[in-house]
């Protein structure tokens, strides 16, 4: 395996990162680094992929999958932050970290979700690079990618219909796939970088094991899951029914309403 291609990457991601931070200091607003977090996946694809001199069939059907889902997520986020500020979550990151965020958000903000995504980025470099042909375990990981893209994807577009009808300000979204999971969104990401990862394993990358497991761990423990749950219950009061009865991550039916009660209790 060439590690320089994958330090190349690096290079790459951190200067975009620092482009941005740039831009952001002017704005006065950190936020739109969310934007980046899914486009630095695919500048790492495509830097692997410019190393070689033809890419074969799964490093195309990999390109094409990364390109699919990067575009729709940064592309999604920048519609729904667009004209809204800055998040509340960097508004704390800024209080917390002033005087001097100005500088200080290069490094927590920029470059640190830049070298996240490049170590998670790890499993893409045996997919494209290999010159393995296809297997079985390539028709599992594009099926499982297919169910990723189909939770991340609706669930987003579900959730931003809910929020655009002004009668459900402050209510809870318990519809469509949120009636299964109360994350749909982060679930489908859990699944499309499991079957990234698998990609790897059929062309040989059975050791880039670190990238599902870290993106695992920041989607449950870090920014997603738990981040989210740990002030939405202040804002929406219907919050706490809505965990009794709704599985966290992985879908499934939901709670009767008994057995919801019942376990709130307990």
């Amino acid at each position: 395996m060439d590690w320089s291609l994958y330090l190349s990457a690096l290079g790459v991601i951190a200067g975009i990162g620092v482009v941005a931070w740039v831009a952001s200091v002017f704005a006065r607003n950190v936020s739109f680094v969310d934007s980046l977090w899914s486009p630095f996946f695919l500048v790492a694809a495509v830097v692997y992929a410019l190393s070689l001199e033809a890419v074969g069939l799964r490093g195309a059907i990999v390109l094409t999958l990364v390109a699919v889902w990067a575009l729709r997520l940064s592309v999604y986020i920048t519609v729904r932050n667009w004209g809204e500020g800055e998040d509340y979550r960097y508004q704390k990151i800024r209080a917390d970290n002033d005087p001097g965020f100005w500088f200080k958000s290069l490094y927590i903000v920029f470059l640190l979700q830049g070298v996240l995504a490049w170590i998670i980025s790890i499993s893409l470099l045996p997919a494209i690079t290999s010159s393995a042909g296809l297997n079985a375990l390539d028709y599992v990981a594009i099926a499982l990618w297919a169910t990723g893209f189909f939770f991340e994807a609706v669930g987003d577009y579900q959730l931003s219909r809910f929020k655009a009808d002004p009668a459900n300000k402050g209510k809870v979204m318990d519809r469509g796939l949120w009636r299964y999971t109360r994350h749909p969104n982060y679930f489908g990401d859990f699944c499309v970088w499991w079957s990234f990862y698998l990609l790897a394993v059929a062309a040989g990358g059975w050791w880039a094991i670190v990238s599902p497991l870290l993106m695992s761990f920041l989607l449950l423990k870090v920014s997603g899951v738990a981040m989210l749950e740990k002030t939405i219950a202040d804002r929406r009061p219907k919050y706490a029914d809505y965990i009794a009865r709704t599985n966290a991550f992985f879908p499934g039916p939901p709670k009767e309403k008994g057995a919801a009660a019942e376990g709130a209790r307990t």
